[in-house]
C-alpha cells in the first residue's frame, strides 16, 4: 500500500538513522484507517489518514475534507 495519504498529501520522508549506520531509511507518516459517515451522500467513507489529517477532519468537517480530496483528483 502506498504511504501517500489522501487529504494532506503526506508522503514518506527519507533520511539517515544514527551516525554509526550508513544506510538511509524511510520515515513513514502515522497512518490510521478511519470510517466516517457522509450524511450528504448517505454512505460511509473509509479514509486512510495521518494524525494531522484526523485533526483537520475534526476542525473543518468530513464534508469539506471530502470536497478537498475530490478537487485534488482523489477518490473516496
Amino acid at each position: 500500500m502506498s504511504a501517500h495519504r489522501q487529504p494532506t498529501g503526506a508522503k514518506p520522508g527519507f533520511g539517515n538513522p544514527p551516525s554509526h549506520r550508513h544506510t538511509s531509511r524511510r520515515f513513514d507518516p502515522n497512518i490510521q484507517h478511519k470510517r466516517h459517515r457522509l450524511p450528504g451522500e448517505g454512505r460511509h467513507a473509509h479514509l486512510a489518514l495521518n494524525a494531522r489529517a484526523i485533526k483537520t477532519v475534526d476542525t473543518i468537517g468530513i464534508e469539506a475534507t471530502v470536497t478537498r480530496i475530490h478537487t485534488r483528483g482523489g477518490k473516496v
